[in-house]
Protein backbone atom coordinates (compact mmCIF):
# COMPACT_ATOMS: atom_id res chain seq x y z
CA UNK A 1 0.00 0.00 0.00
CA UNK A 2 1.09 3.62 -0.94
CA UNK A 3 2.01 6.23 1.99
CA UNK A 4 -1.53 8.19 -0.09
CA UNK A 5 -3.00 5.02 0.18
CA UNK A 6 -2.16 4.47 3.63
CA UNK A 7 -3.31 8.21 4.35
CA UNK A 8 -6.60 8.00 3.02
CA UNK A 9 -7.25 4.77 4.95
CA UNK A 10 -6.68 6.65 8.16
CA UNK A 11 -8.86 8.90 7.58
CA UNK A 12 -11.45 6.84 6.33
CA UNK A 13 -10.90 4.98 10.12
CA UNK A 14 -10.61 8.53 11.82
CA UNK A 15 -14.47 9.58 10.46
CA UNK A 16 -15.68 6.34 10.90
CA UNK A 17 -14.67 6.55 14.71
CA UNK A 18 -16.21 10.15 14.76
CA UNK A 19 -19.43 9.68 13.49
CA UNK A 20 -19.84 6.72 15.70
CA UNK A 21 -19.05 8.89 18.98
CA UNK A 22 -21.46 11.33 17.04
CA UNK A 23 -24.32 8.92 17.59
CA UNK A 24 -23.93 7.78 20.95
CA UNK A 25 -23.60 11.92 21.83
CA UNK A 26 -26.61 12.64 20.01
CA UNK A 27 -28.82 10.13 20.99
CA UNK A 28 -27.64 11.51 24.97
CA UNK A 29 -29.26 14.41 24.08
CA UNK A 30 -32.30 13.50 22.13
CA UNK A 31 -32.90 11.52 25.89
CA UNK A 32 -32.70 14.72 27.16
CA UNK A 33 -28.88 14.04 29.31
CA UNK A 34 -27.80 17.54 27.69
CA UNK A 35 -25.14 17.87 30.85
CA UNK A 36 -23.79 14.03 30.27
CA UNK A 37 -23.72 15.41 26.74
CA UNK A 38 -21.86 18.04 27.04
CA UNK A 39 -19.43 16.57 29.71
CA UNK A 40 -18.34 14.24 27.32
CA UNK A 41 -18.04 16.62 24.12
CA UNK A 42 -15.57 18.71 26.11
CA UNK A 43 -13.32 14.92 27.15
CA UNK A 44 -13.02 14.23 23.90
CA UNK A 45 -12.19 17.42 22.33
CA UNK A 46 -9.12 17.42 24.87
CA UNK A 47 -8.51 13.75 23.86
CA UNK A 48 -8.63 14.51 20.06
CA UNK A 49 -6.68 17.59 20.64
CA UNK A 50 -3.98 16.08 22.61
CA UNK A 51 -3.13 13.70 19.73
CA UNK A 52 -3.22 16.87 17.43
CA UNK A 53 -6.75 15.42 15.56
CA UNK A 54 -7.81 18.81 15.23
CA UNK A 55 -9.66 18.89 12.27
CA UNK A 56 -12.13 15.62 14.06
CA UNK A 57 -11.48 17.83 17.38
CA UNK A 58 -13.51 21.12 15.45
CA UNK A 59 -15.69 18.78 13.42
CA UNK A 60 -17.14 17.16 16.86
CA UNK A 61 -17.46 20.47 18.18
CA UNK A 62 -19.36 21.96 15.35
CA UNK A 63 -21.88 19.14 15.08
CA UNK A 64 -22.08 18.91 18.23
CA UNK A 65 -22.73 22.99 18.82
CA UNK A 66 -25.35 22.82 15.92
CA UNK A 67 -27.43 20.00 17.75
CA UNK A 68 -27.74 22.11 21.12
CA UNK A 69 -28.47 24.90 19.53
CA UNK A 70 -31.37 22.77 17.61
CA UNK A 71 -32.68 21.66 21.20
CA UNK A 72 -31.96 25.70 22.24
CA UNK A 73 -29.27 24.49 24.93
CA UNK A 74 -27.84 27.83 24.83
CA UNK A 75 -24.92 27.53 27.34
CA UNK A 76 -23.48 24.02 25.94
CA UNK A 77 -24.05 25.25 22.20
CA UNK A 78 -21.96 28.42 23.30
CA UNK A 79 -19.47 26.56 24.91
CA UNK A 80 -18.46 24.02 22.21
CA UNK A 81 -18.51 26.93 19.73
CA UNK A 82 -15.63 28.44 21.88
CA UNK A 83 -13.79 25.00 21.80
CA UNK A 84 -14.41 25.24 18.05
CA UNK A 85 -12.09 28.50 18.35
CA UNK A 86 -9.53 26.99 20.24
CA UNK A 87 -9.12 24.47 18.46
CA UNK A 88 -8.10 26.64 15.54
CA UNK A 89 -6.20 29.22 17.34
CA UNK A 90 -4.18 26.24 18.52
CA UNK A 91 -3.72 24.11 15.45
CA UNK A 92 -2.38 27.09 13.04
CA UNK A 93 -5.96 26.49 10.56
CA UNK A 94 -5.73 28.66 7.76
CA UNK A 95 -8.24 30.90 7.28
CA UNK A 96 -11.03 29.60 4.13
CA UNK A 97 -14.38 30.50 3.31
CA UNK A 98 -16.21 27.27 4.39
CA UNK A 99 -14.36 27.81 8.36
CA UNK A 100 -15.62 31.61 7.82
CA UNK A 101 -19.09 30.22 7.07
CA UNK A 102 -19.44 27.73 10.19
CA UNK A 103 -18.34 30.26 12.30
CA UNK A 104 -20.95 33.04 11.07
CA UNK A 105 -23.77 29.86 11.38
CA UNK A 106 -22.74 29.57 14.93
CA UNK A 107 -22.81 33.38 15.55
CA UNK A 108 -26.40 33.76 14.17
CA UNK A 109 -27.66 30.42 16.06
CA UNK A 110 -26.30 32.56 19.59
CA UNK A 111 -28.85 34.82 21.61
CA UNK A 112 -28.27 37.98 20.67
CA UNK A 113 -28.21 39.14 23.90
CA UNK A 114 -25.87 36.64 25.65
CA UNK A 115 -21.79 37.69 26.70
CA UNK A 116 -21.27 34.37 25.04
CA UNK A 117 -21.66 35.94 21.93
CA UNK A 118 -19.58 38.69 21.95
CA UNK A 119 -16.62 36.64 23.60
CA UNK A 120 -17.21 34.24 20.32
CA UNK A 121 -17.22 37.11 17.83
CA UNK A 122 -13.98 38.82 18.82
CA UNK A 123 -12.06 35.54 19.25
CA UNK A 124 -13.57 34.86 15.52
CA UNK A 125 -12.67 38.26 14.67
CA UNK A 126 -9.02 38.33 16.27
CA UNK A 127 -8.45 34.31 14.39
CA UNK A 128 -9.60 35.43 11.20
CA UNK A 129 -7.10 38.29 10.64
CA UNK A 130 -4.47 35.50 10.66
CA UNK A 131 -1.94 37.22 12.97
CA UNK A 132 -1.87 40.22 10.26
CA UNK A 133 -3.36 42.77 13.02
CA UNK A 134 -5.91 43.59 10.24
CA UNK A 135 -9.51 44.08 11.90
CA UNK A 136 -10.72 40.60 10.52
CA UNK A 137 -11.47 39.18 7.48
CA UNK A 138 -14.01 40.61 5.04
CA UNK A 139 -15.51 38.03 4.58
CA UNK A 140 -16.14 36.96 8.24
CA UNK A 141 -17.51 40.98 8.72
CA UNK A 142 -20.11 40.55 5.94
CA UNK A 143 -21.44 37.06 7.16
CA UNK A 144 -21.74 39.04 10.39
CA UNK A 145 -23.31 42.07 8.75
CA UNK A 146 -25.71 40.14 7.18
CA UNK A 147 -26.71 38.17 10.57
CA UNK A 148 -27.10 41.69 12.09
CA UNK A 149 -29.61 42.96 9.17
CA UNK A 150 -31.82 39.99 9.76
CA UNK A 151 -32.14 41.00 13.47
CA UNK A 152 -32.82 44.70 12.35
CA UNK A 153 -29.44 45.56 14.45
CA UNK A 154 -28.64 48.20 12.15
CA UNK A 155 -26.12 49.85 14.02
CA UNK A 156 -24.01 46.63 14.89
CA UNK A 157 -24.84 45.95 11.24
CA UNK A 158 -23.23 48.83 9.65
CA UNK A 159 -19.66 48.12 11.91
CA UNK A 160 -19.13 45.14 10.11
CA UNK A 161 -20.29 46.25 6.56
CA UNK A 162 -17.92 48.90 7.03
CA UNK A 163 -15.18 46.53 7.08
CA UNK A 164 -16.59 44.28 4.81
CA UNK A 165 -15.97 44.75 0.79
CA UNK A 166 -19.76 44.88 0.42
CA UNK A 167 -20.93 48.36 -0.40
CA UNK A 168 -24.00 47.14 -2.15
CA UNK A 169 -25.34 45.37 0.66
CA UNK A 170 -24.40 48.09 3.13
CA UNK A 171 -26.11 50.37 0.85
CA UNK A 172 -29.38 48.34 0.81
CA UNK A 173 -29.16 47.82 4.55
CA UNK A 174 -29.04 51.57 5.41
CA UNK A 175 -32.02 52.16 2.88
CA UNK A 176 -34.24 49.98 5.63
CA UNK A 177 -32.47 51.26 8.77
CA UNK A 178 -33.15 54.96 7.55
CA UNK A 179 -36.38 54.16 6.32
CA UNK A 180 -37.53 52.44 9.50
CA UNK A 181 -35.60 54.68 12.02
CA UNK A 182 -34.69 57.68 10.47
CA UNK A 183 -36.55 61.02 10.30
CA UNK A 184 -37.13 62.05 6.52
CA UNK A 185 -34.62 65.56 6.80
CA UNK A 186 -31.79 62.47 7.94
CA UNK A 187 -31.83 60.52 4.72
CA UNK A 188 -28.92 61.96 3.71
CA UNK A 189 -26.88 61.49 6.73
CA UNK A 190 -27.27 57.40 6.73
CA UNK A 191 -25.18 57.44 4.11
CA UNK A 192 -22.72 60.42 4.38
CA UNK A 193 -21.64 58.58 7.68
CA UNK A 194 -20.98 55.34 5.37
CA UNK A 195 -19.39 56.96 2.73
CA UNK A 196 -17.31 59.47 5.23
CA UNK A 197 -16.20 55.73 7.22
CA UNK A 198 -14.83 53.58 4.33
CA UNK A 199 -12.39 56.80 3.00
CA UNK A 200 -11.05 56.46 6.23
CA UNK A 201 -10.14 53.21 6.00
CA UNK A 202 -9.20 53.66 2.30
CA UNK A 203 -11.87 51.75 0.84
CA UNK A 204 -13.06 53.77 -2.10
CA UNK A 205 -14.37 51.27 -4.09
CA UNK A 206 -17.10 50.74 -1.34
CA UNK A 207 -17.63 54.00 -1.15
CA UNK A 208 -18.38 54.72 -4.12
CA UNK A 209 -20.62 51.74 -4.24
CA UNK A 210 -22.28 52.46 -0.83
CA UNK A 211 -23.16 56.13 -2.44
CA UNK A 212 -24.65 54.95 -5.94
CA UNK A 213 -26.50 52.17 -4.56
CA UNK A 214 -28.16 54.27 -1.90
CA UNK A 215 -28.79 56.93 -3.91
CA UNK A 216 -30.30 54.91 -6.10
CA UNK A 217 -32.56 52.72 -4.23
CA UNK A 218 -33.31 54.99 -1.43
CA UNK A 219 -37.24 56.15 -2.09
CA UNK A 220 -36.82 59.34 -0.78
CA UNK A 221 -34.18 60.32 -2.72
CA UNK A 222 -34.83 62.06 -6.35
CA UNK A 223 -32.47 61.03 -9.06
CA UNK A 224 -29.12 62.34 -9.22
CA UNK A 225 -26.49 63.88 -9.49
CA UNK A 226 -27.26 66.68 -8.31
CA UNK A 227 -29.13 65.89 -5.41
CA UNK A 228 -31.83 68.24 -3.59
CA UNK A 229 -30.23 67.57 -0.42
CA UNK A 230 -26.82 69.47 -0.55
CA UNK A 231 -25.19 67.04 1.61
CA UNK A 232 -25.77 64.48 -1.10
CA UNK A 233 -24.18 66.80 -3.62
CA UNK A 234 -20.82 66.76 -1.44
CA UNK A 235 -20.36 63.81 -1.33
CA UNK A 236 -20.42 63.40 -4.84
CA UNK A 237 -17.76 66.11 -5.33
CA UNK A 238 -15.90 64.36 -3.04
CA UNK A 239 -15.92 61.23 -4.32
CA UNK A 240 -14.79 62.79 -7.48
CA UNK A 241 -11.89 64.73 -5.82
CA UNK A 242 -10.63 61.68 -4.28
CA UNK A 243 -9.42 60.44 -7.71
CA UNK A 244 -7.85 63.20 -8.32
CA UNK A 245 -6.12 64.34 -5.14
CA UNK A 246 -6.31 67.98 -5.86
CA UNK A 247 -5.62 69.55 -2.32
CA UNK A 248 -7.04 72.82 -3.53
CA UNK A 249 -10.66 71.46 -5.09
CA UNK A 250 -11.16 68.99 -1.40
CA UNK A 251 -10.24 72.79 0.14
CA UNK A 252 -12.55 74.86 -1.83
CA UNK A 253 -15.23 71.93 -1.38
CA UNK A 254 -15.34 72.02 1.95
CA UNK A 255 -15.18 75.48 2.12
CA UNK A 256 -18.06 76.05 0.14
CA UNK A 257 -20.36 72.86 2.21
CA UNK A 258 -19.29 74.28 5.68
CA UNK A 259 -23.38 74.54 6.47
CA UNK A 260 -24.12 70.99 5.19
CA UNK A 261 -20.81 69.53 7.07
CA UNK A 262 -21.77 71.10 10.52
CA UNK A 263 -25.28 68.96 11.16
CA UNK A 264 -22.97 66.40 12.72
CA UNK A 265 -19.30 67.26 14.44
CA UNK A 266 -17.67 64.11 13.45
CA UNK A 267 -18.27 65.15 9.54
CA UNK A 268 -15.47 67.51 10.01
CA UNK A 269 -13.36 64.92 11.89
CA UNK A 270 -13.26 62.27 9.08
CA UNK A 271 -12.35 64.68 6.70
CA UNK A 272 -9.49 65.29 8.38
CA UNK A 273 -7.80 61.70 8.19
CA UNK A 274 -9.48 61.93 4.76
CA UNK A 275 -7.40 65.15 3.79
CA UNK A 276 -4.61 63.39 5.45
CA UNK A 277 -4.81 60.21 3.20
CA UNK A 278 -5.99 61.32 -0.09
CA UNK A 279 -5.01 65.10 -0.54
CA UNK A 280 -1.68 64.83 1.27
CA UNK A 281 -2.67 67.05 4.31
CA UNK A 282 -0.04 66.30 7.36
CA UNK A 283 -1.71 65.62 10.54
CA UNK A 284 -2.19 67.44 13.28
CA UNK A 285 0.42 67.29 16.36
CA UNK A 286 -0.97 64.76 18.70
CA UNK A 287 -2.84 66.86 21.78
CA UNK A 288 -2.34 65.33 25.34
CA UNK A 289 -5.77 64.01 25.07
CA UNK A 290 -5.04 61.53 22.53
CA UNK A 291 -8.10 59.89 21.02
CA UNK A 292 -10.67 61.40 18.64
CA UNK A 293 -9.40 64.83 19.56
CA UNK A 294 -6.56 64.54 18.08
CA UNK A 295 -8.13 64.43 14.78
CA UNK A 296 -8.46 68.56 13.84
CA UNK A 297 -11.52 70.07 13.50
CA UNK A 298 -10.50 72.08 10.41
CA UNK A 299 -8.91 70.52 7.86
CA UNK A 300 -8.12 73.81 5.82
CA UNK A 301 -4.46 73.89 6.13
CA UNK A 302 -4.17 75.50 2.89
CA UNK A 303 -7.28 77.65 2.68
CA UNK A 304 -7.71 81.10 1.80
CA UNK A 305 -7.40 84.31 4.25
CA UNK A 306 -11.41 84.64 3.98
CA UNK A 307 -14.23 83.86 5.77
CA UNK A 308 -16.38 80.60 3.96
CA UNK A 309 -18.37 81.52 1.47
CA UNK A 310 -22.10 80.97 1.88
CA UNK A 311 -23.90 78.65 -0.18
CA UNK A 312 -26.73 79.83 -2.59
CA UNK A 313 -29.52 77.86 -0.92
CA UNK A 314 -32.23 79.55 -3.43
CA UNK A 315 -30.27 77.79 -6.31
CA UNK A 316 -28.46 74.81 -5.21
CA UNK A 317 -28.32 73.53 -8.91
CA UNK A 318 -26.09 76.38 -9.83
CA UNK A 319 -24.05 76.28 -6.62
CA UNK A 320 -22.87 72.50 -8.06
CA UNK A 321 -22.11 73.61 -11.66
CA UNK A 322 -20.00 76.21 -9.82
CA UNK A 323 -17.83 74.23 -7.67
CA UNK A 324 -17.92 71.56 -10.00
CA UNK A 325 -16.46 74.22 -12.56
CA UNK A 326 -13.67 75.25 -10.13
CA UNK A 327 -12.89 70.98 -9.49
CA UNK A 328 -12.10 71.44 -13.83
CA UNK A 329 -9.81 74.54 -13.13
CA UNK A 330 -7.47 73.16 -10.68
Amino acid sequence: MSEQESLKSSSARNRGGVQRVEGKLRASVERGDYYEAHQMYRTLFFRYMSQSKHAEARELMYNGALLFFSYNQQNSAADLSMLVLESLEKSGAKVDDETLEHLAKLFSLMDPNSPERVAFVSRAIKWSSGGSGKLGHPKLHQLLALTLWKEQNYSESRYHFLHSSDGEGCAQMLVEYSSARGFHGEVDMFVAQAVLQFLCLKNKTSALVVFTTYTQKHPSIEKGPPFVQPLLNFLWFLLLAVDGGKLTVFTVLCEQYQPSLKRDPMYNEYLDRIGQLFFGVPPKQSSSYGGLLDFSVSIFLHKYNTEPKEVDTDNPVKQETKIYTLSLMY
